[in-house]
């Protein structure tokens, strides 16, 4: 086995901040995107809805739960100019992750809200609270504490799974790391390299979401 040399990536290190920048800008975009998308989905689909609404809600989960992000990403980017629709590299790897993560957690989202004691429906109802009323002020802020920690693990997936962006014309970290593999031939030590910077960014993410987590305890306990 060669030594390993990993000085081989010092002179591509001035690249690493632009890299990092693009990943984080669509990771946290892409999380902004999914928190909407599966809030107003996942509580639509806790209620009585007319027979096409719910099919489209349906249907939309159903697909982008059932067909690979990569597909979803290059119908995104190369599918949508057939139609006239050209969209930006960072534009449309925002949307097709938000969406791919905003129909799985919305999933989440209606299972924390039916999880809420009905109870609380008819106490509220009792008290002349409207259904909207109801849910923005008492069902949705406690769903949204029981969903935390699913919302973080699915911050932490998105952040890593920006990696799959690497296939469109767009430089971000798996980007970079593939083009000085390209121009060095020292595989190991690049995606090492690649793998600790993705491992502090969702590091930082797991700290976040503890913290986020104790304080919605605290919250809960109050």
């Amino acid at each position: 086995m060669r030594n390993l040399d990993f000085t081989v990536i010092k002179p591509f290190l001035h690249l690493l901040p632009s890299a990092i920048a693009i990943t984080l800008k669509i990771g946290i975009g892409a999380f902004i995107l999914t928190l909407i998308i599966a809030v107003i989905v996942g509580s639509l689909r806790t209620r009585k809805l007319h027979r096409i609404i719910h099919f489209i809600l349906s249907a939309y989960v159903e697909f982008f739960r059932g067909t690979p992000l990569m597909i979803q990403l290059f119908i995104m980017y190369y599918g949508l100019p057939s139609f006239g629709i050209k969209i930006g590299t960072i534009t449309a790897s925002i949307l097709t992750m938000g969406l791919n993560s905003g129909a799985y957690l919305s999933e989440v989202v209606r299972a924390s809200i039916l999880s809420i004691d009905k109870g609380q429906y008819e106490a509220a109802a009792m008290l002349g609270y409207s259904n909207i009323q109801t849910t923005m002020h008492i069902i949705l802020p406690q769903a949204l504490r029981i969903a935390v920690p699913s919302f973080m693990n699915g911050f932490s997936s998105i952040i890593k799974e920006t990696s799959i962006t690497s296939v469109l014309p767009i430089v971000e970290l798996t980007k970079l790391g593939n083009q000085i593999y390209a121009k060095t031939y020292h595989p190991f030590e690049i995606y090492i390299t690649m793998a600790v910077v993705y491992f502090a960014m969702t590091y930082f993410v797991t700290f976040f979401a503890r913290w986020v987590e104790r304080r919605s305890s605290v919250w809960v306990k109050q």
